[in-house]
């Protein structure tokens, strides 16, 4: 009987990890089994908006094949980005809802519209099924000769999570195609200069190949962390010694090819690549942003750097100033976390157990994937697959 009690919990358990684990998407990979889509994918990545997309709980993509892509090939990324982010509403619409519309129509806020990147109502898609199961998208602010997109079919289905739906033309805004000023330029080196970290700015700068893709990468998007001069000095005997692709490495190992506003880092837990990842087709160069409070810490399995101050934050760019040199696994030995403490005895422990009390909860952290947090339904579900569990239980005593 205890077997079998142990049998059931074990199942229960089980079934719940395997949902939570369910919970999480990546759009990239949905999108990367359908190389129709390859065009729209690759755009969702270089505009960023693919990072958007996953950290979000409850979404529908409109997505567009590669010759429907072909209509924005003369505009410029940032106006991109604003095209497509009209193509992400806010809310989940799969096949079965767009066909059971009330009274046939609807209006959902896009991406474009939440970010408050359109004026008034602009980046509102207005919906509409018509007789014989057809549905049309059409932004709020289309001219009158413009011809709403269709839905095509369905690509992705994860229910209240996310649903992935090719509709035949990309949608038509006057206000996202408008011209996107670029951003002021930064000297990098200035920047650097001016706070905390003159001689990381002096390590770039010396280094052409490294000067060359930061600057290259910063006006797409790009998160740096610069040592504080303290650190460098701490840390130039040994960067001395290294060998100049090391040294190139090391340096781009700093470098996260997208950007994090602090919030971001402050919210999401998860590991990041880097420019070093680009440039080492072989190797990870990749390191773990926490974080606990107000402190984000990033942990490359070698040293722990915490950030300690914001050297500049103006999208694409963010610059933080960190209280170590980034080393990273790929080129210093690993430091193994410690051993856990041995457990106590059989009485000991049953002592700690009459003592404690249930209302407690020390499961600590759990680490989930950027943005996506356990949905409502997934929660009631858990719920559900525990009370079998434990109504299963009460019939075996």
């Amino acid at each position: 009987m205890a077997a079998a009690r142990l049998w059931v919990v074990a199942v229960a358990v089980a079934v719940m990890a395997a949902a939570v684990e369910g919970k999480s998407y990546n759009i990239t990979k949905i999108l990367a089994a359908h190389p129709e889509f390859s065009k729209f994918n690759e755009m969702l990545s270089k505009t960023r908006l693919a990072y958007d997309i996953n950290r979000r709980q409850t979404i529908t993509v409109l997505a567009v094949d590669n010759s429907a892509m072909a209509s924005l090939d003369h505009f410029t990324l940032p106006t991109i980005r604003h095209i497509l982010s009209l193509h992400i509403l806010v809310d989940y619409y799969g096949s079965k809802k767009l066909h059971a519309l009330s009274h046939g129509a609807t209006a959902s806020s896009s991406m474009f519209q939440a970010t408050g990147s359109a004026p008034g109502t602009t980046g509102y898609v207005n919906i509409t099924s018509h007789k014989g199961g057809k549905i049309d998208f059409i932004s709020e602010d289309a001219d009158e000769s413009a011809k709403p997109s269709r839905y095509v079919k369905s690509v992705k289905e994860i229910p209240y999570d996310i649903s992935v739906l090719q509709v035949s033309s990309v949608l038509s805004s006057s206000e996202a195609e408008a011209p996107v000023p670029p951003p002021a330029p930064v000297n990098l080196t200035e920047l650097l200069s001016k706070k905390y970290c003159k001689s990381f700015a002096g390590l770039l700068a010396a280094n052409a190949d490294v000067f060359r893709a930061v600057n290259e990468t910063k006006d797409n998007g790009l998160t740096l962390f610069c040592p504080v001069d303290a650190a460098v000095a701490a840390f130039m005997p040994s960067y001395k010694n290294l060998t100049a692709k090391a040294k190139t490495a090391i340096l781009l190992y700093h470098a996260v090819p997208d950007y994090f506003s602090l919030q971001l880092l402050k919210s999401n837990n998860g590991m990041v690549t880097t420019l070093a990842t680009a440039s080492e087709s072989k190797k990870d160069y990749s390191y773990d942003v926490q974080n606990k409070g107000e402190t984000v810490t990033l942990d490359t399995r070698v040293v722990n750097s915490a950030v300690t101050a914001t050297v500049g934050d103006a999208e694409p760019l963010a610059v933080y100033a960190v209280t170590k040199f980034l080393k990273p696994k790929e080129l210093y030995k690993v430091v193994e976390a410690p051993a856990p403490a041995p457990e106590p005895s059989k009485k000991h422990k049953s002592a700690a157990d009459d003592s404690s009390d249930d209302s407690s909860d020390d499961s600590g952290d759990v680490k989930a994937h950027k943005g996506a947090a356990a949905p409502a339904p997934l929660a009631r579900w858990v719920t559900a697959a525990a009370a079998a569990a434990v109504a299963a239980l009460m019939l075996m005593a």
